[in-house]
């Protein structure tokens, strides 16, 4: 007695398994962002104020900048580890340009400028060296906090006239400037990989380097960019982050944002493998985890559980691409 195809066990669970991948992958994890909303607006009166939610969107903001930088990078199967560090270089030369009496908002170019030279340097060892994007983000974490210290005398730098503050402080009919940028980084992003050839190129190198690279595509073109995309992006958020604070130093302003902006990434269904993902995906993973952070703050939650519990997000995260990518494979 045989069994016929359509009623094997096996098959019917790889097409069960194959449902339930297709729908992760349309509606991503936009489900858990509102379970947590739900969840911790039951279990605090003031988490669903217009208030709080303001400062979950403005938390959120550098992020989402940060993040959306990552998800050009990890799109081709790449990482950068530095970008906490740049951010904090960033920040530095920023505050040092805005001392100018008379081009004192030179400063947002300065800090944007010196992002995307750290980026390009990074981008150029991956691209022209081939070394592996780890280790060279990894050396460059180490490095570019070190300068950040150097820049600043291993001191903080503090400016109580900055000019720019507005962007850290200001709204424009109630929407703060910093939610403003964030989206504006997000539009742009989507638009560069969704409508430009660039952002073709972006997914190509990521699904099969060598096989872009015989398609006639620069892939050292599209390692340059996405690098320096994610460099640049780290001077922007070090600005956003300036602006808020007057202030910046090399110790600790950028520590372990890095790590938020990959988790956001990879919750937001973006494939370490490379060449598949969305910047919508990372915008709502970005919110994910400032709601989390929001959250257990209200709940009174104490720094070192917070660290565990986001430990065990990024853990979570990446058991779950690796979930995605099987189910792509059956």
């Amino acid at each position: 007695m045989s069994l016929t195809l359509e009623n094997s066990p096996s098959v019917a669970a790889i097409s069960k398994r194959e449902r339930l991948g297709e729908l992760m992958r349309t509606v991503g994890m936009l489900p858990v962002l509102i379970l947590l909303l739900i969840g911790f607006a039951l279990m605090t009166d003031s988490f669903m104020s217009w208030q709080n939610l303001s400062i979950i969107t403005q938390q959120a903001s550098v992020n989402v900048v940060l993040a959306a930088g990552m998800t050009f990078v990890i799109l081709t199967a790449g990482i950068d580890l530095s970008v906490g560090a740049i951010l904090a270089a960033s920040a530095v030369v920023a505050l040092q340009a805005s001392m100018s009496p008379q081009y004192g908002m030179l400063g947002i170019f300065a800090g944007v400028g010196f992002g995307l030279l750290l980026g390009l340097v990074n981008g150029g060892l991956i691209a022209f060296m081939r070394l592996p994007p780890f280790i060279v983000t990894l050396g460059a974490l180490t490095a570019m906090r070190g300068l950040a210290r150097l820049l600043a005398d291993d001191k903080t730098v503090f400016n109580p006239d900055l000019p720019f503050a507005f962007i850290g402080n200001d709204s424009v009919l109630g929407v703060p400037w910093l939610v403003i940028i964030a989206v504006a980084v997000i539009a742009i992003s989507w638009f560069i990989l969704r409508r430009t050839v660039m952002g073709v190129q972006i997914y190509s190198v990521g699904g099969n380097p060598e096989a872009a690279r015989l398609s006639g595509i620069k892939v050292w073109k599209v390692l340059l960019f996405v690098y320096a995309v994610s460099g640049a992006l780290a001077g922007l958020g070090a600005v956003m982050s300036a602006s808020r604070l007057f202030a910046a130093n090399g110790l600790q302003l950028g520590q372990s944002y890095e790590l938020d902006a990959i988790a956001a990434v990879i919750l937001g269904g973006t494939s370490f493998t490379g060449g598949v993902g969305t910047i919508g995906g990372t915008l709502i993973g970005a919110l994910i985890i400032a709601v989390l952070t929001n959250g257990l703050v209200l709940l009174g939650v104490s720094d070192i559980w917070q660290y565990i519990i986001k430990g065990i997000v990024i853990i979570g995260a990446v058991a779950l691409d690796r979930y995605r990518q099987s189910g792509a494979r059956t």
